[in-house]
């Protein structure tokens, strides 16, 4: 083969394969193509499907695709998150959870069909300031050291929770530990039916988040006798269990919702998807939902998975020392 020949066929070839790096670049700037689903593994109406509602509006609005979000609850939040795991790795589904899905399940869950360490990329994450300790009215307890008495004096104190694992449930668990009185765990589906019931006088107590209790105190039905976490700005003057004295690393974790897509996901997407999701923090819209639902956020892609990691070991530890096991 003569060098002119062996040059046009070389210069040929390169022709030939300009068009498919150019078709892989373009297909990856194009992203997003059609809609994005956001699965919420909860029921509608709560915190968690409520996160998801304001930031998908944003991520329609900055990528100019509908976001639609799916609530597919059920065994504790297990049916939702194994179906993003198992969804195609393109960033078009996109998950939207709490810690009890992703930490507590691995506990409370006889096999797991999820890896959380490995099956998903965490995009960013939004944590709540504190959460109310709630005692029904007919407790007449007004402070942690009023409730405990309360406690010992019944045969078994009936508390509310939202799943085995649940911040709730683990809880109470270690404050029955520490004081020494017996528990009947009553799980829900979510914090809306439960709260109902501490108005009801159906349970003794419940803890949870900000906006879902805040109903039951203002009726006077349920009384907040303590805060995990930090201070609430709404109730200054109560005081956070470790205050209290009691004792536990649950005490201080915040519980938290995370975005997350399949592991497999192209970083370039991860990157895009992760960086809008933050930038929603800006967005007016989201500023008020997070402020009515007194929730700091979204933290940034480092922090998100440094935070993980972090209350993944200490949550794990608690659940091993009250002995929960799956059910």
């Amino acid at each position: 083969m003569n060098p002119t020949r062996r040059r046009i066929i070389a210069a040929s070839a390169g022709v030939l394969a300009a068009p498919a790096v150019f078709s892989r670049a373009s297909a990856q700037g194009a992203f997003p193509s059609k809609p994005i689903r956001i699965i919420v593994p909860y029921p509608a109406g709560g915190q968690t499907d409520g996160i998801a509602r304001s930031f998908g509006d944003f991520l329609s609005r900055k990528l100019g695709q509908p976001v639609v979000v799916e609530n597919k609850g059920g065994a504790g939040g297990t049916i939702g998150v194994t179906e993003v795991k198992r969804a195609a790795p393109d960033g078009y589904t996109i998950l939207c959870t709490i810690s009890s899905s992703l930490i507590q399940n691995r506990v409370t869950v006889k096999d797991l069909p999820y890896d959380p360490e490995k099956d998903f990329t965490y995009l960013t994450m939004t944590t709540s300031i504190g959460g109310p300790v709630v005692a029904a009215e007919k407790t007449g307890a007004t402070n942690l050291k009023q409730f405990v008495e309360y406690a010992k004096k019944v045969d078994k104190l009936n508390w509310g929770a939202y799943g085995p694992g649940s911040t709730p449930h683990v809880l109470i668990e270690t404050m029955a530990k520490q004081y020494g009185f017996k528990v009947e765990i009553v799980q829900y589906r979510g914090e809306a039916a439960m709260f109902a019931d501490v108005t009801a006088q159906v349970l003794d107590g419940a803890s949870g988040s900000p906006a879902a209790s805040a109903p039951v105190i203002a009726s006077g039905k349920g009384k907040i006798i303590a805060v995990v976490g930090d201070r609430l700005p709404a109730y200054p003057d109560v005081p956070t269990m470790t205050e209290q004295g009691a004792v536990g690393g649950s005490y201080e974790t915040r519980a938290f919702a995370v975005f997350a897509v399949p592991s497999a996901t192209p970083k370039e997407i991860v990157k895009k998807l992760s960086d809008t999701l933050i930038e929603a923090g800006t967005d007016e819209k989201v500023k008020q939902l997070l402020a009515n639902y007194l929730i700091v956020g979204p933290l940034s892609f480092e922090a998100t998975n440094a935070r993980f990691k972090r209350d993944t070991e200490v949550m794990l530890a608690v659940l091993k020392e009250i002995g929960l096991k799956p059910e």
